[in-house]
């Protein structure tokens, strides 16, 4: 995650001093205009994510199950909002490493999921326990 933090703004201006010794202004309004148009796009995924998740309850999720097969390590927090349609539930205290969410399904089924620094790390699936049915016969089914 650092080296995303140092790396993109670096490559950013070796682009824009590149462009502008090759070929001047012109070369700084395109290089300049790229790079605008790289993080509007970027800033609208996040806005149609974000609007999304604000129509289901926070930590809310279809499927717990199928949230934990479609999930990989190193996802972004932003996927995981994306793939879940809701904000996570968060676990963990404020603005602490490790980052720890929780979605819920309607079944009771719950996924807690582990971020450190954005990314996932581990995730584990929790299922409410079946209660076992008490029969003081057994099934007998009907014959024909």
């Amino acid at each position: 995650m650092k080296f995303q933090k140092i790396f993109i703004p670096l490559a950013s201006l070796a682009l824009i001093a590149a462009s502008f010794y090759y070929y001047r202004w012109q070369g700084l309004a395109i290089s300049t205009g790229v790079l605008v148009m790289w993080m509007l796009m970027h800033f609208n995924r996040m806005l149609q994510v974000l609007k999304r998740a604000a129509n289901l309850p926070i930590g809310y999720v279809g499927s717990a199950v199928m949230l934990n097969a479609k999930l990989q390590s190193g996802f972004t927090l932003l996927h995981v909002v994306a793939m879940t349609k809701s904000l996570g539930d968060l676990q963990s205290p404020k603005d602490t490493q490790p980052e720890i969410y929780r979605w819920t399904d309607g079944s009771q089924s719950s996924l807690t999921a582990e971020f450190m620094d954005g990314k996932l790390k581990k995730w584990t699936l929790q299922r409410p326990v079946q209660a076992q049915e008490t029969a003081s016969e057994p099934m007998v089914t009907p014959a024909p």
